[in-house]
């Protein structure tokens, strides 16, 4: 399992991609449609056609890393089909990609003690 730091920015593509689309065709879509940088260490999920499968890619450093899924026997919850793209945090994330409807959680939001006790 993937599990991306609390720091690290996620965004879905709305959109079906063709998923004949490797690293750099992937880091083209996330310039020209979604209007991001593809070399900013955000992690950029995208979709294909069939609601099984989705693809990552994402800059470590030192070079482009591509993930590929596909689930065996559901489908994977995606927001609705429009332009765009869509900001998810970690724990949606993690729930995006192990198959589960990721709307139905929301992170809790903590703050760090002012002082040690």
């Amino acid at each position: 399992m993937i599990h991306p730091s609390h720091g690290v920015r996620i965004f879905v593509a709305t959109r079906p991609v063709d998923f004949r689309k490797g690293h750099d065709g992937l880091a083209a879509l996330v310039q020209s449609h979604l209007q991001k940088k593809p070399f900013d260490g955000a992690v950029y999920v995208f979709r294909a056609k069939l609601a099984d499968r989705l693809k990552m890619i994402w800059w470590d450093g030192t070079g482009l890393v591509m993930a590929y899924k596909r689930l065996e026997q559901n489908a994977f919850k995606w927001p609705a089909i429009r332009d765009g793209v869509l900001r998810l945090d970690p724990v949606q994330f993690e729930e995006l990609f192990s198959g589960l409807d990721w709307r139905r959680v929301t992170a809790l939001e903590t703050r760090p003690p002012a002082v040690a006790e």
